[in-house]
């Protein structure tokens, strides 16, 4: 739906003076009465936006909107498995904020109810205490090192044994959080520190919390009718004082990446689709790693089937072959019966879709994350294992990849 659609409701005089003491205003509000709200800075974008929807009946769950024009605004936030503890969401876009335009805030018609209330609240203090929606599925399985390098050894068997090609492995990690620990400085500092990556917070009744800084596009359509997704795999840290196309990387990664770009070449077929444009891989950073990527592009002007094919596209995507490994049904059996916790959204995805403007969706793998519960935070990481993975290292990788967002914990 058009910006010029909602009403725009402008601060009153006497309210908070600038655009995140504002944000920090919504945002306590709508925490304050239940509702669910997605905070998120687009890639290389100045300002984040927020999105707050009525309440959480008024989501929608199950498969996601069409990638077009038709489909309603709002943000999606997908778990792993779709499953009744771990609901698909997609969350509409009732009331908005971006502090590109940090005048007013904008109402959709469908919550005219709601203006009332808000141009009361907008008037009021905002409180000091922020009450963040926290899960209720219990805390998941932490895998100590011998367990993960054990999972690691059994995934090299099962690609040994020929039962999967490629298969990703995963952990979680608790850590507690620091005296005072502030999810929207949180954000700030992850949006400060890693800007070429999609920055979210997002917290829902029922569901939880999650912070994360994301690399990894599943599926965009861009303002000139371009469709995007990307394979992205392969790990390695960042050398200080080097710059990425300095890299060398070792077989395993040049084949687990391969493997993924693969995956998404088939997913072009199985559609008839032939016209697409690739480039790579090349080596990019995100934060202090580096990853492989091959991107894609499809000209959705050039296709006849452009009004479904990114929600087909997304329906073959998710869960990717970067997140769960090849071939898909066999390696998602393999990671329900070996890896021994619940990856709840880690690994799923998120994102705006059409709140820019009608046809315009960013949907991003749920990588480099974290689970905010009352004392502590849940970090989840994984790597991709092929026939040539070393258990040892497969550790280290989580480990890494940990610090991404464990950074703003202070660790």
């Amino acid at each position: 739906m058009p910006l010029s659609e909602y009403r725009q409701l402008p601060w009153p005089a006497a309210a908070s003076p600038d655009g995140p003491a504002r944000l920090r205003h919504l945002v306590t509000g709508a925490l304050r009465t239940g509702r669910p709200l997605a905070l998120w800075r687009a890639p290389d974008a100045a300002l984040p936006q927020l999105l707050v929807a009525r309440s959480l009946e008024a989501t929608y769950t199950g498969l996601p909107p069409a990638l077009d024009d038709r489909a309603p605004a709002g943000f999606a936030f997908f778990p792993f498995r779709d499953s009744d503890h771990n609901p698909a969401l997609f969350l509409p876009a009732d009331v908005r904020y971006d502090l590109a335009r940090p005048e007013a805030v904008a109402v959709a018609p469908a919550a005219r109810e709601l203006v009332p209330n808000l141009t009361a609240w907008l008037a009021l203090p905002t409180p000091a205490e922020l009450a963040w929606h926290y899960g209720t599925q219990p805390v998941p399985h932490t895998a100590s090192e011998a367990e993960y390098t054990d999972l690691v050894r059994r995934g090299v068997a099962a690609i040994e044994a020929r039962e999967v090609v490629k298969v990703v492995s995963s952990r979680a990690m608790r850590r507690p959080l620091p005296p005072g620990f502030d999810p929207l400085a949180a954000f700030a500092e992850l949006s400060a520190k890693y800007p070429r990556a999609f920055v979210s917070l997002v917290s829902v009744p029922g569901v939880g919390t999650w912070l994360g800084a994301s690399p990894e596009v599943l599926a965009e359509v861009t303002a000139d009718g371009q469709f995007h997704t990307m394979a992205l795999a392969g790990t390695q840290p960042l050398v200080p004082g080097s710059r990425p196309q300095e890299a060398i990387w070792r077989q395993k990664e040049i084949e687990e990446q391969a493997l993924v770009a693969r995956y998404i070449v088939s997913c072009f077929k199985q559609l008839r689709l032939r016209e697409y444009h690739e480039t790579g891989p090349r080596t990019v950073a995100a934060g202090q790693l580096l990853h492989l990527r091959t991107d894609f592009e499809v000209d959705l002007h050039n296709v006849p089937n452009a009004a479904s094919l990114g929600t087909d596209m997304l329906r073959l995507l998710h869960p990717t072959s970067a997140v769960g490994g090849m071939p898909k049904t066999a390696a998602l059996a393999f990671l329900q019966r070996h890896e021994g916790y619940d990856r709840a959204y880690y690994s799923g995805f998120l994102g705006p879709v059409n709140v820019e403007a009608p046809g315009l969706a960013s949907l991003f793998v749920n990588l480099r994350c974290l689970q905010l519960r009352a004392t502590e935070a849940i970090l989840y990481a994984g790597t991709g294992l092929t026939i040539d993975s070393d258990p040892a290292r497969e550790w280290q990788e989580t480990q890494m990849k940990m610090q991404t967002v464990g950074a703003v914990l202070g660790q």
